[in-house]
């Protein structure tokens, strides 16, 4: 029980974390916390539920609702984004900006798709493999795969390529990084889009693990992968990928030894623990200011 339990808990972490690196990445350039990401994650979730529809399998539909998903997120950052950072205005109307852009994407999902609960094909559904006495589904062990691979592929892309590099410098210093000669614009732009294609990807593999897709999917989701972030150190991209995997077997440990009441209070009882003992994260340092 605790082993299927634990294979349950990794297969919903590793979505959760795919949504906190979209998270950690915004943060990381911006130092903003973009709380639109959630209602992302639901479109991309609802464009591969399109795409899946018509019969464009599987592997199409993601790669549609991956171009589709980050272009939304460079759309929200050239239109809402972009104007406030070229005023220079205060932190807090970003912030406040982006709670705005999730509630517009949220209602325009519902005016197009309904308030009501759609069905979501369950994929890569070739039934259970046994090990050891323990069942695995394919289903899992296929979200699991896909979710591993394109984490690395993201660390692999911030750590080993040249854009990654350049992410990494405006992360430091964005004026530094411009008298570098880094383009700091086409660097957020990238990183937006980097962020909705992650969104997109665990929209599109949550949805057909549960096998259902509806406008607001994305508010608790959302919670619940900012707070892998904070978990983790919100900015720093192995951080975001551990706090997922610990919420994500926090809740499935809760869920079946405390009951499905407390599956989503568990893990923000234990960010909340996290924070009052190192409030910087658990890979987080504390920023030192000199004056």
């Amino acid at each position: 029980m605790i082993i299927q339990q634990l294979t349950n808990g990794l297969t919903l972490g590793m979505v959760y974390a795919l949504i906190a690196v979209g998270y950690s990445l915004v943060f990381g350039i911006l130092r903003l916390v973009n709380f639109s990401h959630g209602a992302v994650y639901a479109f991309g979730a609802h464009m591969a539920m399109i795409f899946v529809s018509i019969k464009f399998g599987i592997f199409p539909a993601l790669i549609l609702s991956i171009i589709l998903t980050g272009v939304l997120g460079v759309v929200i950052d050239k239109l809402a984004l972009a104007p406030l950072r070229a005023k220079k205005s205060k932190g807090i109307a970003a912030l406040i900006t982006t709670i705005g852009i999730s509630y517009i994407i949220q209602n325009f999902l519902m005016i197009a798709f309904g308030t009501q609960t759609k069905f979501f094909p369950k994929i890569f559904d070739y039934g259970t493999v046994y090990i050891g006495g323990v069942g695995f589904s394919t289903t899992q062990i296929f979200i699991f795969g896909v979710s591993l691979v394109l984490l690395l592929v993201l660390t692999f892309i911030i750590k080993g390529t040249k854009i990654g590099l350049a992410m990494r410098a405006v992360e430091q210093n964005q004026k530094a990084a411009h008298l570098m000669g880094i383009d700091v614009n086409r660097v957020i732009t990238f990183t937006f889009f980097l962020g909705g294609a992650s969104a997109a990807i665990a929209g599109t593999l949550i949805s057909g693990y549960y096998q259902v897709v509806y406008a607001n999917m994305g508010f608790l989701a959302g919670l619940k992968a900012f707070s892998a972030a904070v978990l983790g150190g919100i900015g720093i991209l192995h951080g975001a990928i551990f706090g997922g995997l610990v919420v994500g077997v926090s809740e499935s440990f809760a869920a079946t030894y405390l009951g499905g009441t407390y599956r989503d209070a568990i893990a923000f009882l234990i960010l909340i623990i996290v924070l009052l003992i190192k409030p910087a994260g658990l890979f987080g340092k504390k920023g030192i200011k000199k004056v």
